[in-house]
């Protein structure tokens, strides 16, 4: 699928949830203690960013069931250019899982900085490829003017 500047996707209301709550789970990660907690949120929402590219560039199905498939498997028929990410956040997911599953000693804290550091990175990938501006989380212990 190439598309030349200027004409990517039609961003719904979907895709900019997705994209939202991205953004909401990277504000998770840096707010969290633990790094268990820190890595879960930003695998999460690498999660959701890869969510608003499915959502945003559908495949059509070939009308046989299928077996269901991850969102990693599925992200480079969605986005070729994203397919070397899909990969690093499918091997990420194996330690998430045991993360959740309570064997937070299996994350460090480098660990989790390193998964926030390229998740900030996905999502804005993910933001560059449909045209939609960058957002930026709101602080979430601050505030509101007012």
């Amino acid at each position: 699928m190439t598309r030349q500047p200027g004409e990517g996707p039609r961003v719904s209301q979907t895709v900019r949830a997705h994209l939202a709550d991205a953004h909401a789970c990277l504000a998770d990660a840096a707010a969290t203690r633990t790094a268990a907690e820190r890595y879960v949120s930003a695998h999460l929402a690498a999660l959701r960013a890869a969510a608003a590219i499915l959502a945003a560039l559908p495949r059509p199905m070939d009308g046989r069931r299928r077996r269901l498939r991850s969102a990693w498997e599925l992200l480079p028929e969605a986005e070729p250019k994203l397919t070397r990410w899909a990969a690093y956040f499918a091997e990420s997911a194996r330690k998430r899982a045991m993360a959740e599953a309570g064997m937070v000693r299996v994350v460090s804290a480098l660990d989790a900085d390193e998964l926030i550091g390229e998740a900030r990175t996905f999502v804005a990938v993910v933001e560059d490829i449909l045209g939609v501006p960058g957002q930026s989380a709101l602080p979430v212990n601050s505030p509101l003017a007012g």
